[in-house]
């Protein structure tokens, strides 16, 4: 069963993490499957389907660079909605952990202790 919150878990901030890393550079499907699967051990397979969610939103466009290993890549770069998008998800992911991290910090804690009662959790 951990397993599957881990796995919704992941999956419910792909989205973030990939317009995180085209904020810093643009960058390529592989590329950026790669990074994923090194820092949030995420399947390389699902971020195909993903990139192409987010072009059809508008939250990414793409253009084609010569390789010097090989054919022409698809690079992807954050648009300006992607960029407000970005900053929304921000915003709202620092405020849910900072909410869970509230409450899970607090294990072992009766509410009133921490503060709260229980008509305010």
């Amino acid at each position: 069963m951990p397993e599957a919150i881990e796995i919704q878990l992941k999956k419910g901030v792909l989205g973030l993490c990939v317009l995180a890393l085209l904020s810093r550079a643009d960058s390529y499907s592989y590329e950026i499957a790669s990074k994923l699967a090194r820092a949030v051990d995420m399947g390389e397979g699902t971020i195909y389907p993903l990139m192409r969610r987010m072009q059809s939103d508008g939250l990414v466009e793409t253009y084609f660079e010569e390789s010097s290993t090989g054919p022409a890549r698809k690079y992807y770069r954050l648009t300006d909605q992607g960029r407000a998008s970005l900053e929304t998800q921000l915003a709202e992911w620092r405020s849910f952990t900072s909410a869970v991290e509230a409450v899970v910090g607090k294990i072992g804690v009766p509410l009133e202790s921490a503060g709260e009662t229980e008509h305010d959790a």
